[in-house]
């Protein structure tokens, strides 16, 4: 379309020569002016729903604006040269700068108030959301997604792909494969037939942090950011965003555990104190035993003293009483011992088995 749009600009170049030119000076000119159109078409393209409305509408105000000046100036003895001179520096200055205000401030319009007329635009999808690095290389987002927990549109910037396949090509081993990791798991979830994956091709070259443009972008879409970065949540909330945090979602389900319940942990290591114990359950949450220092590598029953939640995840206590399991011990044998008695004093009861006189015979 482009190569037959610029085919078109130059045979009407050659065959009208505008401003008195020459066919072949009329022919670059429509050349030159394809080349512009297309530039600024490709520049178009990269822009939002919300920047190309507002800047519309700045223009038009801006239009008008310049009309009712120049009819203004009409009423005035300025010589009619001038008159014209304003008139059309009103509408070029005028136009201009309401299309740049308009298309700053278009990032204010909220699109979902118009219903479904601008529902296919990404700016207009009030719930899309947008990952992060940090969340994409952890890898766990996947696994919500493929249990439905995540549902919409989920917007990929270009900038954090970008940051994504320096880290895969990191000369370091281990952030080369996390790198990787992080790429797979993008490959995952766009095969996900429930999600709407988008690559968003908005940056912002005056921004130098790759957190500020993740909040600049969900203010410009509307969305939400998916992370697992303390930091970048703790400044996305103070800017009025939205934040999903996997790691609080992760603490938000694991099991509850109330004081005096029994659990069933292995001790991995010793504790902080001279009697404790440490132990982890399947989902990471860090278990300490008090008494269950001597139990290194071996799995006990404890009692659950206190449960605390803390910034970095919840911690349970727990108390082992060692007598009371080998009490516990003993008591079993003790009744498998009586089991084996009872048994034995069965078998002597009983009456002695009768001989067959044919089994004498033989």
């Amino acid at each position: 379309m482009r190569t037959v749009f610029t085919v078109i600009c130059v045979a009407i170049g050659w065959h009208f020569h505008p401003f008195g030119l020459t066919p072949i000076t009329g022919a670059i000119f429509g050349l030159v002016f394809a080349i512009v159109i297309i530039l600024s078409e490709i520049r178009v393209r990269r822009v939002s729903l919300r920047r190309l409305i507002g800047a519309a509408v700045g223009s038009i105000l801006g239009v008008l604006g310049a009309l009712l000046i120049h009819l203004v100036v009409n009423k005035t003895s300025i010589p009619d040269e001038t008159k014209s001179f304003v008139g059309i520096a009103l509408v070029l200055v005028l136009a201009y700068v309401g299309m740049v205000v308009g298309a700053n401030k278009g990032d204010m319009l909220n699109l979902a108030a118009f219903g479904g007329l601008f529902g296919s635009e990404r700016g207009g999808r009030r719930f899309a959301k947008i990952l992060d690095t940090s969340v994409i290389i952890d890898g766990r987002v996947a696994d919500v997604c493929e249990a439905s927990f995540l549902e919409g549109t989920l917007i990929i910037p270009r900038f954090v792909l970008h940051e994504l396949q320096m880290v895969a090509d990191s000369a370091d081993p281990l952030k080369r494969q996390r790198g990787r990791r992080g790429l797979e798991v993008l490959e995952r979830i766009r095969q996900l037939p429930s999600l709407d994956v988008d690559i968003a091709e908005d940056d912002f070259p005056d921004v130098p942090d790759v957190d500020l443009k993740l909040i600049e972008l969900a203010r410009r879409y509307d969305a939400k950011i998916v992370t697992n970065d303390f930091n970048l949540n703790k400044v996305a909330s103070l800017q009025g965003i939205e934040v999903l945090n996997v790691n609080q979602l992760a603490n938000a389900l694991k099991p509850v555990v109330l004081p005096g319940e029994a659990m069933r942990v292995f001790i991995l290591r010793e504790g902080k104190e001279p009697t404790q114990g440490v132990a982890y359950l399947d989902d990471g949450t860090m278990v300490v035993v008090d008494g269950a220092r001597r139990m290194i590598n071996k799995t006990i029953d404890i009692t659950v003293t206190s449960v605390h939640q803390t910034s970095a995840g919840k911690m349970i206590f727990g108390r082992y009483d060692e007598r009371a399991e080998a009490a516990a011990r003993g008591l079993s044998h003790t009744t498998n011992h009586r089991n084996e008695g009872t048994q034995n004093d069965k078998e002597r009861e009983l009456p002695p088995r009768p001989i067959h006189p044919e089994t004498t015979h033989r």
